[in-house]
């Protein structure tokens, strides 16, 4: 699980700046299957050459690094899935309880108010974590992989119901684009979520399995293992 999330970070963050340097060349968005260039849908950057991969105007090597860590992605991707069949997972720890879902602006408040939570509370997800996890997982990443196939010309040959799926090449590409801001939006709140909680025994449980659960009032912290 652990080897698979890295994989896909560090696929995610090449794709995002590999895809600004293919945005780069025509920093405007359309709908439909044309773009008309005087009507664009919406017209953004371009975006500065520091934070495009290569840093410098290559749409040719964009291209390359996107299509190469696009198989990292989905390898990374592969692992994740068969990692959460095997252990059951999606079942036991990421699918909402009725409870939870009723409970969902009281986790809201606490999460604005960057209370954390204390003893066994903290070995479970809570209910903003699991329906932005799921969100991400069957929503935005499989938005993001076939709005990107739909845009490549040899599988748009193979499987032309894809484009109309999504009402022709510049809506793809719009919604890429947009799906992508979404994605790279719920990466900062991620990162920002693990620096309140603690970066420290967030980051020993990313690389390492363990971290240590803050215990509640007149009990001692402990150290644990996931179960996941």
């Amino acid at each position: 699980m652990r080897i698979a999330h890295w994989l896909v970070a560090l696929a995610l963050f090449i794709l995002v700046l590999s895809g600004l340097q293919i945005f780069n060349a025509h920093p405007a968005l359309y709908w439909g299957s044309a773009s008309t260039f005087d009507r664009p849908f919406l017209t953004i950057g371009p975006f500065p050459h520091w934070l495009t991969l290569p840093s410098y105007q290559d749409l040719a090597g964009g291209r390359r690094w996107h299509f190469f860590f696009t198989w990292l992605l989905l390898l990374g991707l592969g692992l994740y899935f068969l990692a959460n069949a095997i252990r059951k997972r999606l079942k036991r720890d990421l699918l909402p309880t009725g409870r939870q879902l009723r409970g969902i602006g009281s986790s809201i408040a606490e999460h604005l108010k960057l209370r954390f939570p204390h003893g066994e509370e903290a070995r479970h997800y809570n209910i903003l974590q699991k329906l932005s996890y799921l969100g991400v997982m069957f929503g935005l990443i499989p938005l993001v992989i076939l709005t990107g196939l739909a845009l490549a010309p040899a599988i748009d040959a193979a499987v032309p119901w894809l484009l109309i799926l999504f009402g022709g090449r510049q809506s793809a590409r719009t919604l890429h684009f947009i799906g992508t801001v979404l994605l790279v939006s719920f990466f900062f709140v991620h990162i920002l979520m693990v620096v309140a909680a603690g970066p420290i025994n967030e980051m020993r449980s990313i690389i390492t399995g363990w971290f240590v659960i803050r215990s509640a009032p007149n009990e001692p912290s402990k150290t644990e293992e996931p179960s996941s």
